[in-house]
């Protein structure tokens, strides 16, 4: 059973996600705003790992230099599992750059971000980037 208050954090928590992936080509302030200093992530496109928001930073700058020239990064498909200070979104994620050899590349994977609320303000704690098996 939803209730209201489930049905509002996950659409403050909706909202939240839909801020981050905004940020997520040009404007990393956006991206950081809404993470918690021990943020704990596993990125693509190696299985590597960054602890802290420094680290997780540094990240970012390797996912910047691929997709600031001409890149997008869109939500396919996004679920909200919210509780009363945990959630769970589970994505599917487009993201388009350029190659150094400037073609156009798409990279498609599955996006899990694990939120916690602190006070009245939703966190993000953990994310893990992944991509199918072959």
């Amino acid at each position: 059973m939803t209730t209201k208050k489930s049905a509002t954090d996950e659409a403050v928590i909706r909202a939240l996600v839909e801020s981050w992936v905004k940020g997520c080509i040009k404007n990393i302030n956006g991206i950081l705003a809404i993470d918690s200093p021990e943020l704990l992530m596993f990125d693509l496109p190696e299985a590597t790992q960054s602890t802290g928001i420094e680290a997780y930073k540094r990240a970012w700058d390797v996912s910047f230099s691929w997709s600031r020239k001409s890149g997008a990064f869109n939500l396919t498909e996004m679920n909200i599992a919210a509780g009363n200070d945990a959630a769970f979104v589970a994505a599917l994620v487009r993201r388009t750059g350029t190659a150094s050899s400037e073609e156009r590349e798409e990279l498609r994977f599955r996006l899990t971000i694990d939120v916690h609320k602190i006070g009245d303000q939703w966190i993000v704690t953990h994310e893990y980037h992944s991509i199918p098996a072959i």
